[in-house]
């Protein structure tokens, strides 16, 4: 159970990761773009075809031609700073060059949300300490029990301690990369 709150956690890690732009497009940049699609709010992956022609293209194509409007209308919307081109057929999004600056910014924004994931683990180990302190009192688990436990936790935690750096300091490499 322990395993999966962390493994979520580290699931949760890369999806923040994966919506954050680095140089290269990448069609989970459009993963939290939402679509007024005939007024109900819905996925843009689910409505259109996403596929990347070119390394510093996007190129969306809508299941139901009707939707272009709207799906152009969601990406002007997002925090993306991408402008949309339509032709009537399909949407093509350009990916200017991240600026040095830029970069800098959404570095320290990947290393915050590495530092969240970390924060998240270290609460699932908390409450694990607790569960397993609680059990020794009502007498449930002996206190070598306990200590053998805690330190497999310790373990797991350093362990998925040490996944989120790895993924950080790949998305880290991604986006300093020019």
């Amino acid at each position: 159970m322990l395993k999966e709150r962390m493994e979520k956690t580290i699931e949760t890690v890369r999806a923040n990761f994966n919506s954050i732009r680095t140089g290269r497009a990448n069609p989970s940049m459009l993963d939290k773009v939402e679509v007024e699609y005939y007024g109900t709010p819905v996925s843009l992956k689910s409505i259109a075809q996403i596929s990347t022609p070119e390394s510093s293209s996007l190129l969306i194509q809508p299941f139901d031609k009707s939707s272009l409007k709207a799906i152009e209308k969601a990406i002007v919307n997002s925090d993306l700073g991408m402008t949309p081109n339509n032709d009537g057929e399909v949407i093509r999004l350009s990916l200017p060059q991240l600026t040095t600056e830029r970069r800098k910014e959404l570095s320290k924004v990947v290393a915050k949300q590495a530092e969240e994931g970390k924060v998240a683990v270290r609460n699932i180990r908390r409450d694990a300490l607790k569960a397993y302190e609680k059990l020794e009192k009502e007498k449930k688990l002996s206190e070598d029990n306990v200590k053998d436990l805690s330190s497999d936790l310790q373990k797991l935690t350093d362990e998925y301690m040490k996944k989120i750096d790895g993924i950080y300091k790949q998305k880290e490499k991604e986006l300093l990369t020019v």
